[in-house]
């Protein structure tokens, strides 16, 4: 497409590397004057720590996207949005919601709709319209989900869904309610079709709960009070907050930052555009 609006090919190429090895030393090349990586964290800060001097970078390793729902909120109108930033692209979406804090006066009532709405969404080839969910990117993955949410359901958490790889590529949506906050389906992305569910008491427990992890993201909001909402907003870890909608919600236009060890600058077209520009002064002295 770039090349088809008149980019000359040199300036936009793409590559498949044979190895990690070989890609970091395309990344860390003194030529680089720029890098943008979207991956781990833990493979984005080390080619950060690796960059030649002077190459600038921006990075975007995803979240634990953390959702407050307010109590007297309408389930029916909350659990479609949820399932959806939660489920869609098989939950390998970087601000994909993955912990929802509710009431408990709605909790267990909320996880259960949410269960039923996840279990009835079909798996099956992306490619066709009647699809909700696809496949994870490998069998390796598939591997790692089962073994996380099998710890949470061992450590006290209950599994209301899915819970069990259907295929070598896909996994069945999986809503779990409570498990411990020391589980790695609580403390760490999943990136995979698993959706967690806890009550609270008190709202700014909740909201500390959210804000415990080291990854900070997008989170969301749904609530009826205006109140509510902005203390919701104005406290939670996050680079955007989205108010009666899904953590996955964005336009191009927006920007789009993870915080803490979720990321480094700032992206959407106009923020790229300002992260990779130069600025040079230039002064001129005249008789």
């Amino acid at each position: 497409m770039l090349r088809e609006a008149g980019l000359p090919p040199a300036w936009a190429q793409a590559l498949v590397t044979d190895s990690p090895a070989t890609a970091e030393a395309l990344a860390t090349d003194p030529r680089v004057a720029f890098l943008s990586f979207i991956g781990s964290a833990r493979v984005g800060w080390h080619l950060r720590s690796r960059l030649a001097p002077g190459a600038r970078c921006a990075l975007e390793h995803g979240g634990v996207a953390p959702v407050l729902v307010d109590r007297g909120v309408d389930l029916q109108q909350v659990v479609p949005l949820l399932a959806k930033g939660g489920l869609y692209h098989a939950g390998q979406v970087c601000v994909s919601v993955q912990r929802v804090y509710v009431h408990q006066d709605q909790a267990l009532t909320l996880a259960q709709a949410l269960a039923e709405t996840a279990a009835g969404m079909q798996v099956d080839d992306p490619t066709l319209a009647e699809t909700a969910i696809g496949p994870l990117i490998r069998p390796a993955e598939v591997e790692r989900v089962d073994q996380w949410v099998r710890e949470a359901v061992g450590q006290g958490g209950t599994l209301l869904c899915g819970g069990e790889p259907l295929s070598r590529t896909c996994y069945a949506p999986t809503v779990l309610f409570d498990p411990p906050a020391t589980a790695k389906v609580s403390s760490q992305e999943i990136f995979g079709p698993v959706i967690c569910v806890y009550p609270y008491v008190e709202v700014d427990a909740a909201i500390e709960a959210a804000n415990a992890l080291p990854f900070a993201f997008q989170a969301a909001v749904f609530t009826r009070e205006l109140a509510f909402a902005r203390h919701a907003a104005s406290r939670l870890a996050a680079s955007a907050v989205m108010i009666n909608d899904h953590t996955a919600f964005r336009t191009d236009w927006m920007p789009f930052a993870g915080l803490r060890q979720s990321g480094l600058g700032t992206g959407g077209m106009p923020y790229s555009f300002e992260e990779m520009r130069i600025e040079k002064l230039v002064v001129w002295r005249a008789d």
